[in-house]
């Protein structure tokens, strides 16, 4: 039997925007959760005193302040919550057998760091670097952390790309193939 890469690549393509999307969801996840939260460095608004677009400041040290910042983190979550959903929903719609095959290929991980990567760097050059509303972590190093997670994502991205470029191809859709017994488990 003859290899089709063209079947194999589009098979990789069709789980590349879900994959995409729901990194960007997840990425989003990440940095919201681990930065704003847990090691409290930065919230959406923490370095309005510096930005570049004239923000007034809501210093996260008082009150006020960091009310302000959560309602901004809220929004931020809100919307990578959304992109998560959209991910999930681009996948379910592509993804009509072998379910269980598709979130364990290599194909659809190797996506979703692409998409990680593409969230950091988006995200580092418009809020950290282009508006200054916050860094990832402020001090005198801040230029430093901010070029870290550019860097980050830059490598999230090639990551990915080389994990889902290698990628056995995923199954979206029946196929007279598949066994019976994938079938009756989701596989």
């Amino acid at each position: 039997m003859a290899h089709r890469p063209s079947a194999n690549g589009a098979a990789r393509k069709g789980v590349a925007l879900p994959g995409i999307v729901l990194g960007v969801g997840l990425g989003g996840f990440v940095d919201g959760i681990l930065l704003h939260q847990v090691l409290q460095w930065h919230h959406m608004l923490s370095s309005t005193d510096t930005d570049n677009i004239g923000v007034r400041y809501y210093s996260p040290d008082t009150l006020p302040g960091l009310r302000m910042n959560t309602l901004w983190d809220g929004l931020f979550h809100v919307v990578t919550w959304l992109a998560v959903l959209a991910g999930l929903g681009l996948l379910y719609s592509r993804v009509t057998h072998s379910r269980g095959r598709v979130w364990r290929s290599r194909a659809l991980w190797g996506w979703g760091l692409v998409g990680w990567g593409l969230f950091n760097l988006v995200e580092g050059i418009i809020d950290h670097q282009i508006l200054g509303i916050h860094h990832v972590r402020t001090g005198p190093y801040q230029g430093w952390w901010d070029a870290g997670f550019l860097i980050f994502g830059a490598l999230l991205v090639a990551g990915g790309w080389l994990l889902q470029r290698g990628a056995p191809p995923v199954g979206l859709c029946d196929n007279a193939r598949v066994s019976a017994s994938s079938t009756a488990f989701g596989a």
